[in-house]
């Protein structure tokens, strides 16, 4: 029996929160997360109108396509590789303004487990009309894209055999959670390790390889979440011979790798790739 099983999103019925979209749920409560996070898909002209979470900071991450971003009146043009964080209370509101390529958004509500937990409240509708952005930037949150970020000089001693790892959000800027973005290319991987004092949780953006959590060793593949309790032994490696794996995730409440308690507990053994292959 898997303890930490992988969650794919298209394994995932929609809230029903809108018929023009996707928005699912994939890790929440019932996976023992503090924090859900979530996967939308708006197709081309698609669009969520202003609306706010009460309780609770949000981050988004663009993976695919480009649209308008709105906070409280500004109006923001966003890409792939755009990173946000939203503050509770403020409202916020997208479009996809391309007219063939769906928009991919995968994000996190800190500290609340469920939508409504986020004290969720729609606000107007779509924005279809506001296809320009008038700003640079917003007045509240933070918003960094991952082209302007640097790639991080990780100890491989500590088995950190990534390729590229960045944080385009953490205490550097200013905020209490650290969100990551790691290429692990052909033959990469991140040995077994725990973060003592805080969740993770991780989002394959494309690739297939080889995880483990605790005693699980499973598969991964493009699609999967995986939440990782703090404390717990997890580790990524990538098989393939041509094609990185890329992922996205979360160190929850945790501003910095040293503040999440970063453990190195070991190398990745034979036995271990044989049991996730079987």
């Amino acid at each position: 029996m898997t303890r930490y099983p992988l969650i794919n999103a298209a394994d995932v019925e929609p809230l029903g929160v809108s018929t023009e979209f996707d928005f699912k749920l994939p890790i929440t409560r019932r996976h023992g997360s503090s924090t859900a996070a979530y996967h939308t898909l708006f197709p081309p002209g698609a669009g969520l109108g202003g609306h706010l979470h009460r309780n609770c900071d949000e981050i988004a991450v663009h993976l695919a396509g480009t649209g308008v971003a709105g906070q409280n009146g500004e109006r923001v043009e966003v890409r792939s590789g755009t990173c946000r964080v939203v503050p509770a209370g403020v409202e916020r509101s997208f479009v996809n303004t391309s007219e063939s390529e769906d928009a991919l958004v995968v994000g996190f509500f800190v500290g609340c487990p469920t939508l409504e937990d986020t004290g969720f409240e729609m606000r107007g509708r779509p924005p279809r009309d506001e296809r320009a952005a008038d700003a640079d930037g917003f007045s509240d949150g933070l918003m960094v894209h991952l082209d302007d970020v640097e790639p991080e000089n990780m100890d491989e001693g500590d088995g950190w055999m990534i390729s590229d790892f960045r944080l385009p959000i953490s205490g550097r800027i200013g905020y209490g959670s650290t969100l990551f973005r790691a290429r692990f290319m052909p033959g990469a991987v991140h040995k077994k390790h725990a973060h003592r004092h805080c969740e993770e949780i991780y989002f394959v953006i494309s690739g297939r390889g080889l995880a483990g959590a605790g005693d699980d060793r499973v598969e991964v593949r493009a699609g999967d979440f995986h939440y990782i309790p703090a404390g717990v032994e997890h580790w990524l490696h990538n098989l393939s011979g041509t094609d990185p794996i890329e992922v996205v995730g979360i160190y929850v409440n945790a501003a910095s790798v040293e503040a999440t308690g970063y453990t190195y507990l070991g190398d990745v053994t034979e036995a271990d790739l044989a049991a996730a292959r079987a």
